[in-house]
């Protein structure tokens, strides 16, 4: 759409099925100036075959063809195409059908034996203008929805921890959205503690990214902590977050991945329980190890059995548990991804950072990666848990 300048070259489109009044605007554009190229189109249907072989920066409508009449031209033309801006002409005695067909979306009337070479040129542009900066409210409240619902979903996957004072574990999360500005997908985690001051901490990944996908995150969320403050552990709990997610998934072909690790208040030993979701990495003391418990099959799958595992978590370590868009992405030319001995690699490169600065650099470190080759090709989630001294 181009802007008001008299250098513009505009294309404006003339429907009106009189040929004697479409010469006359005809020659009003021409003594108007600028550089505005005229089709003449006698009929709404010829009208709208103009518009899809070439669209206009502006319509010019005669509110009485003989296809068409009044208000429904103005309606047939936003069916047609909506960022079309219009300005309607009218007889002497239908000013008010031109006042209705601005009520109806057109930007501007125009009254036949009241129209002079300036008055057109003027209501051509200022409808441009007009109808840019209706579509520019549009795209920003489309934006405020977006944001607002971004900002739902956000709390819905990415809770605040659920912890008691001096809970005896130190938490670092991060999400990374796979484009900037994006939806969140359906990566999400959760971490509580029950009143024995076992701390319960998930990572999940529904299959895809999108509003449906998070909605679905959520749903699984909010039941694993509700399934665990209810008591449910180890393949008692996933079974329950199976039927939930055949219940609430947009698709048969639907499933989802999931790791949960309850970690007691004394021992070096915590449960693991692990539903086709990615191992974890063992980092601390200038080390990196991948730990990856034995488990069932994804949520989704047809599975029943998640036996929980026995883990350990020396002091002074943290278990960092992510999604499979950490390792996922291209790094190289054709197929080529990081992997998990990719990622691995990477992480020992990183061994000797503290916990958040490792979680922190380990992600930047893939996005730079990837940068290359298209960027991350999903979302990203990152858990690190360690045990702290109690005070």
């Amino acid at each position: 759409m181009l802007a008001p300048n008299d250098g513009d070259s505009l294309s404006l489109l003339l429907v009106e099925d009189d040929r004697g009044d479409a010469i006359l605007v005809e020659e009003l554009i021409a003594d108007a100036g600028g550089d505005i190229q005229v089709v003449w189109a006698e009929s709404m249907a010829r009208a709208e075959q103009e518009i899809a072989i070439a669209r206009p920066d502006c319509i010019l409508l005669d509110l009485h063809l003989h296809d068409t009449d009044g208000i429904d031209g103005v309606n047939r033309i936003a069916k047609y195409d909506a960022t079309l801006p219009i300005v309607v002409l009218t007889g002497l005695n239908d000013e008010h059908v031109g006042v209705s067909a601005v009520s109806a979306g057109a930007q501007d009337y125009l009254i036949k034996d009241r129209v002079d070479p300036e008055v057109l040129r003027r209501a051509v542009l200022y409808a441009i203008e007009r109808k840019r900066a209706e579509l520019t409210a549009v795209d920003l409240h489309a934006s405020q929805l977006r944001a607002r619902e971004n900002a739902r979903l956000e709390r819905g996957l990415l809770p605040s921890p659920l912890l008691l004072d001096d809970p005896g574990v130190e938490i670092v999360a991060q999400y990374q959205p796979s484009r900037e500005n994006a939806l969140l997908g359906g990566d999400f985690y959760d971490f509580v503690q029950t009143p024995d001051r076992t701390v319960h901490v998930m990572i999940g990944d529904v299959a895809g990214h999108g509003p449906d996908e998070a909605a679905l995150g959520v749903a699984l969320r909010i039941a694993w902590r509700a399934l665990t403050f209810a008591g449910l552990r180890g393949s008692d709990r996933m079974r329950q977050l199976e039927r939930i997610l055949r219940a609430e998934r947009g698709g048969r072909g639907i499933f989802a991945t999931v790791l949960s690790l309850a970690i007691p208040p004394e021992g070096p030993m915590i449960t693991a329980v692990r539903a086709g979701h990615p191992g974890m990495l063992l980092h601390g003391g200038g080390t990196v190890d991948w730990v990856e418990p034995a488990g069932g099959p994804a949520l989704g799958l047809h599975g029943s059995d998640w036996t929980p595992q026995q883990v350990e978590l020396p002091e002074g370590k943290g278990l960092v548990l992510l999604t499979d868009g950490l390792f996922e992405g291209h790094i190289g030319s054709g197929n080529e991804r990081l992997g998990e001995e990719g990622l691995l690699e990477l992480a020992r490169s990183l061994a000797a950072l503290p916990g958040r600065a490792f979680v922190h650099a380990l992600i930047n470190a893939v996005e730079e990666r990837a940068a290359a080759h298209g960027g991350i090709s999903d979302d990203i989630a990152v858990v690190r848990v360690e045990r702290t001294p109690r005070a």
